[in-house]
């Protein structure tokens, strides 16, 4: 490890040394990854249960998922400044230290507050771990080696949240809400040990200025972004306080995007965006994580609703089509080094379109294999997109904004959600009551349920419309190849 600046002056990348094990780098990393992103939605299903323990409301408890994702918009994009003033190692270490700090505070915790204390410490560390994760794989391999990589993070990022409420059911039926997060421990020290003895030092320290004031920007703009749109799907976009706060955070990431075009160092270099295919890549993923909260948060909906499914067999239903997901994103990875984003996005945009067409179609008769297929065909169209199109608009990039590419990406991801989650249920519900109001009798258990299928219709034909600029977007997308110069990037053929 010692002799690592060496390896790197002889070797562009670590993955070409023979000398350099990656694997059990990669192994610390996935494994901190694993257990931090699995903890997200861990909770999840757990949220009646601490009501009914500690005594709160719904709107209380929801803090535990509002607030985490509060958390993750604020602490993001931190991360490229962090990723330039520590090394590798210490960074890695102290979040996952961080992130084991929260989970034995939630584990222990005697009330909700200290509960919700632990949550939020836990957030900083998973906030902190998929910009390191993504920036740390850059540096280790060859851009013509990154798809299968990636797909690999794919895999953790998918397979996790996939198995949550499975895992989270069994756990607070059989062992108590506390072994969520005493479970997690022992995983999470194990990877701090094995980061200890195996993860090295791949970026560079430059110490570079930190801006302040974009620092505060930065809090304010996306964390009220976030809260906002969490809040409006409780309460709706009319309430003042909801689209006060909504519309100062968009005047602070305005006043964010200004002083970063003017900083010499700024916290996020926004100049990322000049290269063609990694704006185009963040276009992509943003339609994707779309398309997927329109179907993770409506469907579940539509099945305990109209179809008058149980939580436990709505789980059911998505799960084939989660873990297929996890699956196959380390193949679409593979798929992508060898023939280039173009052969998978062409197809898969198109069965993504299909998809979201066919589940504007439901209705109260709709068999649950067909929600089981299409659900299927969407987290397969979603391997086959979002990893490939992140990678290659990351690959476009030079070395030195790495930190920069991977925090605009990380940062969007819980942005996205909170808007997608809040719109999607606005305009079902929109719907609903519209429809509702014009029954001749709203009451009615029937009229209920066909004025939700409505807004179900509804959400997918708009997601429906959305996918088909993906469909549009794929046929001009192209191979990225590394820029290492700050000159206007020109297009490859």
């Amino acid at each position: 490890m010692t002799d690592h600046n060496n390896q790197q002056e002889k070797y562009e990348y670590l993955a070409d040394n023979p000398n350099v094990k990656v694997m059990p780098i990669m192994l610390s990393l996935i494994i901190g990854a694993f257990f931090a992103i699995l903890n997200e939605t861990l909770l999840n299903i757990a949220l009646t249960t601490l009501m009914a323990e500690f005594g709160v409301t719904l709107t209380t408890v929801q803090w535990m998922a509002t607030g985490f994702m509060l958390i993750m918009g604020i602490i993001i994009p931190a991360s490229a400044v962090l990723m330039q003033w520590f090394t590798t190692r210490q960074l890695f270490i102290s979040t996952m230290i961080v992130f084991t700090i929260g989970t034995t505070i939630s584990a222990l915790a005697p009330n909700f507050p200290i509960l919700l204390v632990g949550r939020l410490i836990q957030a900083v560390g998973t906030g902190l771990l998929m910009p390191i994760i993504f920036n740390v794989f850059l540096l280790i391999f060859p851009p013509h080696r990154r798809g299968k990589v990636m797909g690999l993070v794919g895999l953790v990022i998918m397979f996790a949240p996939a198995i949550g409420p499975t895992l989270s059911g069994v756990i607070v039926e059989y062992l108590g809400w506390r072994y969520l997060f005493i479970s997690v421990i022992p995983f999470a020290l194990f990877s701090i040990a094995f980061a200890s003895k195996y993860l090295v030092n791949v970026s560079e320290v430059t110490k570079p200025k930190i801006d302040i004031i974009s620092l505060v920007f930065s809090t304010i703009g996306f964390g009220a972004i976030v809260y906002g749109f969490s809040s409006a799907g409780e309460t709706g976009f009319l309430e003042p306080k909801v689209y006060t706060v909504i519309i100062i955070g968009f005047i602070a990431v305005a006043l964010f995007t200004w002083r970063q075009l003017r900083l010499e160092e700024p916290l996020i270099d926004l100049r990322v965006f000049r290269y063609p295919m990694y704006t185009h890549g963040v276009l992509m993923f943003l339609i994707i994580i779309m398309a997927m909260f329109a179907s993770e948060i409506i469907l579940p909906i539509y099945m305990q609703g109209p179809l008058a499914l149980t939580a436990a067999t709505a789980g059911l239903v998505l799960l084939p089509g989660s873990i297929l997901n996890g699956a196959m994103s380390p193949v679409m990875g593979g798929l992508f080094d060898k023939f280039g984003p173009r052969v998978l996005m062409i197809p898969a945009t198109l069965v993504l379109c299909g998809t979201m067409f066919m589940m504007s179609r439901l209705d109260l008769d709709t068999p649950v294999w067909v929600i089981v297929v299409g659900y299927i065909l969407l987290m397969l169209s979603v391997s086959a997109i979002m990893m490939p199109a992140e990678t290659n608009g990351l690959n476009q990039l030079p070395k030195h904004l790495y930190p920069h590419g991977t925090a605009v990406m990380t940062t969007l991801q819980p942005v996205a959600g909170a808007i997608g989650v809040s719109v999607f249920i606005s305009i079902m519900n929109a719907r609903q009551n519209g429809l509702l109001q014009n029954a001749n009798n709203p009451t009615d258990p029937t009229a209920i349920k066909e004025a939700m299928v409505a807004g179900v219709e509804l959400v997918y034909f708009i997601a429906f419309a959305i996918s088909i600029v993906a469909v549009i977007m794929a046929f001009f997308v192209y191979r990225a190849v590394p820029k290492e110069t700050e000159e206007q990037p020109v297009e490859e053929n």
